[in-house]
């Protein structure tokens, strides 16, 4: 890791490389402490927890991008990016580049062509309607994470804005022989989407079809492998801005009687009050179709979430946060104020039917 970091390192200090290509590196830190009640322990009882956590507002990361000019309005470009988790050290993953590595073509005229690992098109796409920008607690807490995963081998292309309206499509090839569909162990299998936006100084309206599927080439899991249909839309009021969106699940392939839809619903707005503060609060609802669960799957079932919090910017590149969630579970109901899997190695999860009050307070400093 040190001799190829050192390697991108020595690239752009290089005076050759500097006349021909622009290099930035960027990152941000993020660190706090966590609070979470009704803990499942695994004994037939619950538990609460304080613990120092780093990316609770954010993903920590550190990144590199460049582009080289071409002519003619095109450029070459590059993004290798990690996260990571600053209160032990890692990256995310253990990868060297877990969130983004890829590189492409970008025209004014024609947008941008790209091929490597990127963020899942919905990641991409939903956090900009989501009230809460996908922290921690968020739209991706009542559906497991679903909306804030990453794929290998895209093939991704962005266009640019016609009239307010631009297209992004991307393809995550499954690269397994005589098995299109499926992917390696440990991976997604073939995924792919497509989504459209309309953008305007009052509004923004954005819709999105997605395929993610499991290592098996299936949709086997509505929270993990499942096709997603999403459509958002950001309204601003002078200094409000209120945000809605609704997504459906469905993952055909589930196991015979284990439910095999979700619908995903979430109400929020932000209040700018100065141009350091300011506060946001939203509601969650998730309804979990009729079928049973296990480990993996989540059985019928329904939640509702609801979230405050706070942002506070002493600098333009420094912030304060805080925020508070509780979440409402119906009596199947195992869903955690965080973005926990079900079958995850440290869960969060309470008992059925138990609900939870989670908090955070931290700070993000960008570079």
């Amino acid at each position: 890791m040190k001799t190829t970091l050192g390697a991108v390192l020595l690239l752009a200090a290089s005076p050759a490389a500097s006349a021909q290509t622009s290099i930035t590196l960027y990152g941000r830190m993020d660190g706090g402490i966590e609070y979470l009640n009704h803990i499942a322990n695994g004994n037939g009882g619950s538990s609460s927890r304080w613990s120092a956590e780093g990316g609770d507002w954010g993903t920590s990361m550190l990144g590199f991008k460049g582009t080289e000019d071409l002519g003619g309005g095109t450029a070459a470009i590059f993004n290798l990016e990690t996260a990571l988790q600053i209160m032990n050290g890692t990256t995310g993953g253990g990868r060297l580049f877990s969130r983004r590595a890829y590189v492409g073509l970008k025209s004014e005229t024609w947008g941008q062509l790209q091929a490597g690992r990127n963020l899942f098109i919905d990641s991409d796409g939903v956090w900009a309607f989501d009230p809460f920008v996908q922290q921690a607690v968020s739209s991706a807490s009542l559906v497991r994470g679903r909306n804030w995963q990453q794929t290998s081998n895209n093939v991704e292309y962005h266009s640019p804005v016609w009239n307010g309206f631009d297209v992004q499509g991307q393809y995550a090839f499954g690269n397994q022989p005589g098995a299109f569909n499926s992917g390696a162990e440990g991976e997604f299998g073939r995924s792919d989407g497509i989504m459209l936006s309309c953008h305007s100084p009052l509004f923004d309206v954005r819709g999105i079809y997605d395929e993610l599927r499991d290592s098996s080439g299936r949709f086997s899991n509505i929270f993990t492998a499942s096709r997603e249909y999403f459509v958002g839309g950001n309204l601003r009021v002078r200094k409000f801005k209120i945000q809605a969106a609704y997504t459906h699940y469905s993952a055909p392939d589930s196991p015979p009687g284990i439910s095999d839809t979700a619908d995903h619903y979430w109400l929020g707005a932000t209040y700018q009050a100065t141009p350091r503060w300011a506060v946001t609060a939203a509601g969650f609802y998730i309804h979990v179709g009729e079928g049973g669960g296990d480990v993996a799957h989540d059985p019928a079932s329904h939640a509702t979430l609801y979230a405050l919090g706070t942002t506070c910017n002493p600098s333009a590149r420094t912030f304060l946060y805080g925020t508070v969630a509780y979440v409402d579970n119906s009596g199947n109901g195992t869903f955690s104020v965080f973005a926990t899997p079900r079958d995850a190695s440290a869960p969060t999860s309470p008992m059925s039917g138990e609900s939870q009050t989670g908090a955070y307070v931290g700070m993000m400093h960008l570079f």
